[in-house]
């Protein structure tokens, strides 16, 4: 578990800008003026349902732990790597996103019959987003 021992490498302060850079790049992506509407059309919901959801702030709370776990991970193998640039660490999360965040969309909403136009969407922001947090990592290491 050598991977593990670059841990103590890691770049908190960029791992707190690909955090941050992540929760705008959603915040932006899900607005209705922007794809927020589309997406809402294919789930087959409102804004008036979305604002209505029980659980309150809670909600928010797995979904800010997944995209702060998704930072430190990616700044842990970007620095097992030796990623030290812009390109090279938006390249590598660029790859990850790809193969595992828009994979695992295209499998479970396949497999749940949810409309493609969800899954591009979804996917789409999980591949910015990634792409963006890896190359603040791989610029700062």
């Amino acid at each position: 578990m050598d991977w593990l021992s670059h841990i103590l490498q890691i770049n908190w302060l960029a791992v707190l800008l690909a955090f941050i850079s992540s929760m705008v790049i959603g915040f932006v992506w899900y607005m209705p003026a922007v794809l927020g509407r589309r997406w809402m059309q294919a789930i087959g919901k409102t804004e008036e349902d979305l604002k209505n959801i029980d659980g309150g702030a809670g909600i928010w709370i797995p979904m800010m732990l997944a995209a702060a776990l998704t930072s430190i991970l990616l700044a842990i193998l970007i620095s097992a790597l030796a990623l030290n640039t812009f390109l090279s660490g938006g390249l590598f999360a660029l790859i990850l996103a790809l193969v595992f965040r828009a994979g695992g969309h295209v499998i479970h909403n396949g497999f749940a019959g949810r409309p493609s136009e969800v899954t591009v969407i979804d996917a789409g922001h999980d591949i910015l987003a990634m792409t963006i947090a890896g190359a603040i990592i791989g610029a700062m290491q």
